[in-house]
């Protein structure tokens, strides 16, 4: 396993609880406004990773940060790029198409409205019904799981979570300790046996 494979967040649906706590955390981590509090809030809760819950499973699903990622792969601007060990988004060059969220095999992706300063980014779409002016509507982009990449403590719904179901991924450092038991393993077997 190559030491270069992108980190993902894995969860644990036995340990989840379905609270939403990181996806509130989330978007916190990606909000250039203050910390939540009652009445601060100046946009709307925008996670870019979504609590699922059925009858038989809660769980947060978000972006595997996938090797060969569809994404990116299929992102007709190039606005998807590995940065840092994770796919992100640049949310200036999205044209919100939604091929990637076509692409994704796990439904990470998402559009989300850009805002700044409080208020949403408007952009001029053509009008329908065959009308010629054009009209403004929010700015989209394609959000999904960046890993926090510009957080100093690392992903903030691993930090939050009271449950501990989410956790930080190293793909090599999984392995080598998987590795490492595997080998305890054997040698605890083998012991019984001479």
């Amino acid at each position: 396993m190559s030491s270069s494979l992108n980190h993902f967040i894995a969860a644990d649906p036995e340990k989840c609880i379905g609270c939403k706590l990181c996806e509130v955390a989330c978007s916190q981590a990606h909000s250039s406004g203050p910390a939540f509090t009652a009445g601060a809030l100046s946009a709307p809760i925008l996670p870019r990773l979504y609590v699922v819950q059925t009858p038989e499973i809660t769980i947060p699903v978000q972006c595997r940060h996938c090797e060969d990622a569809p994404c990116a792969n299929c992102c007709p601007v190039s606005a998807i790029s590995r940065k840092n060990g994770a796919i992100v988004v640049e949310t200036k060059l999205c044209v919100g198409c939604k091929t990637c969220m076509l692409a994704c095999p796990f439904g990470a992706i998402e559009l989300l409205p850009v805002y700044k300063n409080g208020a949403p980014v408007m952009q001029a779409v053509l009008c329908e019904n065959g009308e010629t002016s054009m009209d403004e509507v929010p700015m989209l982009f394609a959000g999904k799981c960046d890993l926090c990449s510009d957080r100093k403590k690392g992903p903030a719904c691993v930090e939050v979570c009271p449950e501990k179901a989410l956790s930080l991924i190293d793909p090599s450092r999984m392995k080598r300790e998987r590795n490492i038991k595997a080998a305890m393993s054997f040698l605890n077997t083998s012991q019984n046996f001479s």
